[in-house]
This record gives structure tokens, C-alpha cells and sequence, in this order.
């Protein structure tokens, strides 16, 4: 993989537009405290890249490289996410189901944390070691959890997540068992995403909670 390997160009508030560093660590946006998307140079890309490219590229969600936010390759954290199968259903399902024409499932239960949040996490984490991020925090209902305490500890960064108390108990193991920090919330995935908040602020943790 080539050490600069991305065309991010910066982070735009879904809200008010205002354009920020995409090399400096942002939460929400600065002025508005609204979401942040990442923004690409896709004329950079389109003018750039060619099917070819793709010869010989791992199997995984990073063979798209130029479209994630990891711009040194060294940073990537990877547990073999992505490229995972795509399933015809029969005509007779879908039609069942009121579809006309080709349906298809895809597994995303063949992700390494057995869900798609492995996707986000995947790029999220990578992204987090390549700012020097060292603790992550984030509420959680369970599958992303799970994918945050797996990719923080293979990028070596502690992850804390604040979980409902009836969370399912596979996915409780799942966080301990990759070294995650687990904080039992009494309440709903609201209450958690107070907890995680407060205890980020006071003790310097980055927010990775999904949005």
C-alpha cells in the first residue's frame, strides 16, 4: 500500500457548511456542534484512478483507499473487514416479499465483528491512531461497541463504552473480551451516551459515538 493513500480534503458541517482541517481532531462541528461529513476531492479521483488500479489490491473494504480517511497506509488498523458476500434471493422470496426483479442480501454478518459497524470502526479507529488519539468512548446498544473494543485494541488504544444494562450478553463478552473499558448504564442508549459524555469531558477521552 502507498504511504499517502487518500484524497480527503476536509470535514463539512452538515449544518451550517463551515469547512474545517481534516488533520485536526474534530468532534461535532466547532461553531455549531453538528455533524461533520469528510469530504473528498473526486475530480482528483475520477482524473486519477483507473480500474486498473485495482489489480492486485487486498480483498477488503481498503482496496477503495482513496475514499477513506487514512492518508499514511502504515496507519490502517484491519481485521479483514469488507467484500462480504452477496446473496441472490429466489424469485419466489422476493416476489413474497413484493419485489420485482433481482433481489440480493448482503452478509454483513461476515465481518469480523460479525456486523457492519465493523466497517465504520474499521476507518474510525485508523483514523483515531493516525491523530494520536489514545482513548476512545463512545454509547453503545451492543454490535458497535463490539467493533470499537476490537479495532481500538489491535490499533493499541483503550476503549471505553457505556452500554445499557440489558445489552446482549454476547456482545458484553465481545467488548471485555478485547480489553474494553464497559460501563454499565441504568437506562436506555440515551442515558449511555449521557454517561460516556460526561466522563469524555472530564477525562479527556476522544468521542467516537456512531451518528
Amino acid at each position: 500500500m502507498e504511504t499517502s493513500v487518500s484524497y480527503l480534503q476536509v470535514l463539512e458541517c452538515t449544518a451550517c457548511g463551515g469547512e474545517f482541517d481534516a488533520d485536526t481532531v474534530h468532534g461535532v462541528c466547532p461553531s455549531c456542534g453538528k455533524v461533520l461529513f469528510a469530504r473528498y476531492d473526486l475530480a482528483a479521483v475520477r482524473s486519477s484512478i483507473t480500474p486498473d488500479d485495482f489489480l492486485g489490491r487486498s480483498w477488503d473494504m481498503w482496496r477503495y483507499r482513496e475514499l477513506l480517511p487514512v492518508r499514511n497506509a502504515a496507519n490502517v488498523v484491519t481485521l479483514g473487514e469488507g467484500m462480504t458476500l452477496l446473496l441472490r434471493v429466489s424469485e419466489h422470496v422476493s416476489a413474497r416479499l413484493g419485489f420485482k426483479g433481482r433481489l440480493r442480501i448482503k452478509d454483513e454478518g461476515k465481518n469480523p465483528t460479525g456486523s457492519f459497524k465493523a466497517r465504520g470502526m474499521a476507518a474510525a479507529i485508523s483514523r483515531a491512531k493516525e491523530l494520536g488519539i489514545t482513548e476512545i468512548a463512545l454509547a453503545s446498544a451492543g454490535n458497535a461497541g463490539a467493533a470499537a473494543a476490537a479495532y481500538a485494541a489491535a490499533a493499541g488504544i483503550r476503549a471505553h463504552v457505556a452500554v445499557p444494562r440489558d445489552v446482549p450478553p454476547v456482545n458484553l463478552v465481545e467488548m471485555r473480551v478485547a480489553g474494553g473499558d464497559v460501563i454499565l448504564v441504568d437506562g436506555l442508549i440515551d442515558e449511555a451516551g449521557r454517561v460516556v459524555h460526561q466522563q469524555a469531558t472530564e477525562r479527556g477521552w476522544f468521542e467516537l459515538n456512531t451518528l
